[in-house]
C-alpha cells in the first residue's frame, strides 16, 4: 500500500513538473549563460551568449562588461549597472575580487541578493574561476542578516532547471552529521542564499548530501555524496525522500541508520514536517530495519 500511494505522489509530481518544463538549449564550448534581473527585480534570467576572446582573463573582463551592458530585451536589468560602479577587479589562483562603490550599499535586501547572485552565477561558469566575492570601497561585504558575505561559488546560489530563477532567500536551517566515532550525530547551523523555486525540504536534504561545510571541526559525513534525490514529497505532514541506491553505501564510520537519523533530524527542524519515510529507488530497502523517521534525541547533540 505504501508503495502504491508513493507512486501515485511521484506521478502527481512528475506530471506537474512537465507542466512547467522550459525548453534545455544546446550550447557550445564557447557559450556561457549571463544573468539578469527581470524589470521588477524579483528574479534572475539567463539568456545565452556566445564568448569571443580565448584566454582566461580576457573572458572575464568579457563578461564583466556583458553584465554591465543592457541586453537586448529592454525587460530585463544589467547586474552591473545597478547604480554602483565597480572600482577594480582582481583575480589570482581562481579567485576574482570585485571591488564596487558605496552605492552598493543602496540596493534593497532583494535586489542585492539578486545581483550577487547574477555575478557569481555568470563569472563561475568559466573554467578557473572559482570563487567571487564583493567589497565595498575595499571593505568586506555584510549581507542583509549582518553575516560576513566573504568568497562566494556559484553552489550558494540553488539554480532550479528552468529558464529562470526565482527570488534568493536567506535561510538558516540545521543539520546534522556523524561525530568523530560515527555513533551519534552533532546539530549545527548553515546559513545560506536558496532560491524560493527550490522546495526547503529538497534544499535541507541536498546540503545534508553534501556534507559538512569544512568550517565547523569534528564534524562528519552521514550519506554518500553521489547520492542522487529522485524526489521528495510532502504529503498530510509526511516527507517522502525518495534516493537512488548510492544512498545505501555510507561514508566513513557512518551506518545506514545515522544517515536515516541525519536526514530525518534536519526534514524534522521544519515546521510542515512531523515524519519522514525514506525509500530508496520508490521502495522501502530491506537493509533497513526502520525507514521511518522518529525523532530520537539520545543520539544527538548541538554545536
Amino acid at each position: 500500500m505504501m508503495k502504491k500511494i508513493f507512486c501515485w505522489i511521484l506521478a502527481l509530481t512528475l506530471v506537474l513538473a512537465m507542466t512547467g518544463c522550459g525548453r534545455t538549449p544546446v550550447r557550445g564550448e564557447n557559450t556561457v549563460q549571463i544573468y539578469y534581473l527581470n524589470s521588477e527585480e524579483t528574479r534572475v534570467v539567463m539568456e545565452d551568449y556566445n564568448l569571443s576572446s580565448t584566454g582566461l582573463e580576457e573572458r572575464i573582463e568579457e563578461l564583466l562588461e556583458r553584465l554591465k551592458q543592457l541586453p537586448e530585451k529592454h525587460s530585463l536589468k544589467a547586474p552591473l549597472a545597478m547604480g554602483f560602479e565597480v572600482l577594480e577587479t582582481n583575480f589570482s589562483e581562481g579567485k576574482l575580487t570585485i571591488d564596487v562603490d558605496e552605492h552598493y550599499k543602496s540596493l534593497p535586501l532583494t535586489t542585492e541578493v539578486l545581483v550577487r547572485g547574477a555575478i557569481v552565477r555568470t563569472l563561475t561558469q568559466l573554467e578557473g574561476v572559482n570563487y567571487i566575492e564583493i567589497t565595498v570601497n575595499s571593505n568586506q561585504l555584510f549581507d542583509g542578516l549582518g553575516e560576513l558575505v566573504g568568497w562566494m561559488n556559484g553552489e550558494q546560489f540553488i539554480q532550479n532547471d528552468g529558464n529562470e530563477i526565482n527570488t534568493y532567500e536567506p535561510v538558516r536551517i540545521k543539520l546534522f552529521f556523524a561525530n568523530e566515532s560515527g555513533d551519534g550525530l552533532i546539530g549545527a547551523y548553515r546559513e545560506k542564499h536558496y532560491s524560493t523555486n527550490t522546495p526547503l525540504e529538497r534544499f535541507v536534504v541536498e546540503e545534508t548530501i553534501a556534507g559538512p561545510s569544512g568550517q565547523v571541526s569534528g564534524l562528519y559525513a552521514t550519506v554518500n555524496p553521489t547520492t542522487k534525490i529522485l524526489n521528495i514529497m510532502t504529503k498530510d505532514g509526511i516527507c517522502y525522500v525518495n534516493l537512488d541506491d548510492s544512498f545505501l553505501t555510507v561514508p566513513g564510520n557512518s551506518s545506514l541508520e545515522l544517515a536515516v537519523y541525519s536526514i530525518g533530524s534536519a526534514l524534522g527542524e521544519l515546521n510542515s514536517i512531523n515524519k519522514v519515510q525514506i525509500l530508496v529507488n520508490g521502495e522501502i530497502p530491506e537493509s533497513l530495519h526502520n525507514s521511518v523517521y522518529e525523532r530520537n534525541l539520545d543520539i544527538v547533540t548541538t554545536l
